[in-house]
């Protein structure tokens, strides 16, 4: 009996310590779900020194709220009320304000908004919120978040954030992020009272980089630098003088690559119609705007009936535009240039006015202003290779390009099409007599140049204004290319086209963007006296006559 007893007791007793336990634990949870509110709460009393220590033992309380929490007050939207309580956050109008929970958005009840008071804070305060707001990023697990936190540590350098920029760097796995924080760990380091020798280092680092903002930093730097360490900072200046001379040079081909991406495009239809048929098409231009319309229309359909597939509207325009353009270059064919054969003259006035009239028909059509065709994302914004700025839409279009001469180069090349139209550019009468149709490999010679310069209008519609003149500014530029290559000629066509490309960046920066291209112009015209078939001559009885 007695042991029973003694058993009942000692059960009763843990079951006690049990439920003190499970108390203390939950009230422990309540308090802890409560700390966050008391430290907010204490932002709204004392002066700015009490305001202070207040921010900081919220960085130090590592609730997942905290940088909201800042950000709030940073912008001014913490209101407390002049006889005490809770800090709560306003919404609402200036006439009409709300007031809810800074964290949970809950609607605050029984607030006179003539008693509500803004959390205020100075430059001072702002300086600690912004260190808060760089510790809180610098170990945020978000990798992005991190990364600006230490560019911004870099373009800011101020020496009150070495020692947490000491702290996430040692914590730091990602390479690019360490190297950013090194890089600004150096640049803080360069306006404290360290060590030459330290200082030497952080030079070091800098330097590495290689980059303008590095130059930017040591030039700064050199003025105010202790006369022991200019000899090491003008060093590195001139060293990243140098390097960055190369890269400008590079930058300036692939700039000059990426202009004559562009030329071909809008070349390589010109240099099939006016290789094969001898006809001026000054609508050539128009062939090209009405590919880029093409485009936006097409983008416009896919992004209101299917939204999910607008990110990829482009590969639904490359054909559309191929398809219509080259009706409409079959159309002119048959309706006009069919009857000018073996009249240049009249050929180039005729397809004039059709431009004129398929610029007014688009006016009429989509008005005279300007119409926006939106980038995908896989086209959007740029990357950098060593020492280049590299824009994903001009890499995307220069590839293209490629493509597009690629498979025009197999198609002359390996097709029957491709065989009849190379023997009509020979010999026409011969290959007449041979049995091929002439005027429909001209007609369908036509419609393919016309194609081809539709796809070149989706290409220019990612990098430039879709407009009526869209057309205008390129057929000049397509002429001087197709006569530098070689008439008929691809390959003299892309060599031509990069070429010019590359000549036009390396002009533009001493005579201008004008100057520049009259430059290129009298250029063609000495070497056209030199080589009257350009680059690359046709061969053949027809040609050679």
């Amino acid at each position: 009996m007695y042991r029973a007893i003694k058993i009942f007791l000692i059960t009763l007793c843990l079951m006690f310590s049990g439920l003190m336990f499970s108390g203390l634990t939950f009230s422990g949870e309540v308090r802890a779900e409560g700390d966050i509110h008391v430290l907010i709460d204490a932002l709204g009393v004392g002066d700015f020194s009490d305001r202070e220590a207040a921010i900081k033992a919220l960085v130090a309380s590592k609730d997942p709220h905290v940088s909201q929490i800042l950000q709030q007050l940073s912008d001014g939207l913490l209101y407390v009320n002049s006889d005490g309580g809770p800090v709560l956050l306003q919404g609402g109008t200036d006439d009409e304000p709300t007031y809810s929970d800074p964290i949970t958005g809950e609607a605050a009840d029984d607030v006179d908004p003539d008693m509500m008071t803004k959390v205020k804070i100075n430059n001072a305060l702002r300086g600690v919120i912004g260190a808060a707001n760089s510790q809180l990023t610098l170990m945020s697990p978000d990798r992005s978040a991190r990364l600006a936190a230490a560019q911004g540590l870099l373009k800011d350098a101020d020496p009150a954030n070495l020692e947490l920029l000491n702290s996430a760097l040692a914590a730091e796995k990602d390479a690019e992020i360490k190297n950013t924080m090194e890089a600004a760990r150096a640049v803080l380091l360069l306006k404290t009272d360290a060590s030459v020798e330290d200082k030497k280092a952080a030079i070091d680092t800098i330097a590495a980089r290689g980059n303008r903002d590095a130059l930017t930093i040591l030039t700064t730097t050199l003025e105010t630098a202790p006369d022991d360490l200019k000899p090491a900072i003008q060093s590195n200046i001139n060293s990243i003088n140098r390097d960055l001379a190369l890269w400008d040079v590079a930058q300036n081909v692939w700039y000059g690559l990426s202009l004559g991406s562009v030329l071909l495009l809008a070349a390589i239809g010109l240099a099939i119609t006016f290789g094969v048929m001898g006809v001026i098409n000054m609508a050539h231009g128009e062939m090209v705007m009405i590919g880029a319309y093409t485009t936006y229309v097409v983008q416009e359909y896919v992004v209101a009936a299917f939204p999910e597939l607008g990110d990829y509207s482009l590969a639904f325009a490359v054909p559309a535009a191929f398809v219509f353009t080259g009706f409409v270059g079959l159309v002119i064919e048959r309706a006009v240039i069919r009857y000018l054969y073996g009249r240049p003259l009249e050929t180039l006035l005729a397809t004039w006015g059709v431009s004129l009239i398929l610029q007014q028909a688009v006016r009429s059509i989509f008005g005279p202003t300007n119409r926006e065709v939106r980038n995908p994302s896989w086209m959007s914004g740029a990357f950098d290779l060593g020492g280049l700025a590299i824009t994903w839409n001009r890499l995307w279009i220069i590839l293209f390009s490629m493509v597009v001469f690629l498979a025009l180069l197999v198609l002359l090349k390996r097709s029957a099409f491709g065989l009849q139209m190379r023997a009509v550019t020979q010999n026409r009468r011969m290959a007449s007599s041979m049995g091929i149709r002439t005027g429909w490999v001209d007609a369908f010679t036509f419609a393919l140049g016309s194609g081809i310069a539709g796809i070149a209008g989706v290409a220019l519609s990612q990098i430039d204004n879709v407009s009526p003149n869209l057309g205008q500014s390129y057929i000049i530029d397509s002429f001087m290319v197709v006569v530098f290559g070689g008439v008929g000629n691809l390959w003299g066509t892309l060599v031509g086209a990069l070429s010019l490309g590359v000549v036009n960046k390396f002009l533009e920066p001493f005579a201008g963007a004008v100057l520049g291209k009259i430059l290129v112009l009298v250029l063609i015209i000495l070497f056209i006296q030199k080589r009257p078939r350009g680059l690359f001559a046709l061969k053949g009885r027809a040609v050679e006559a």
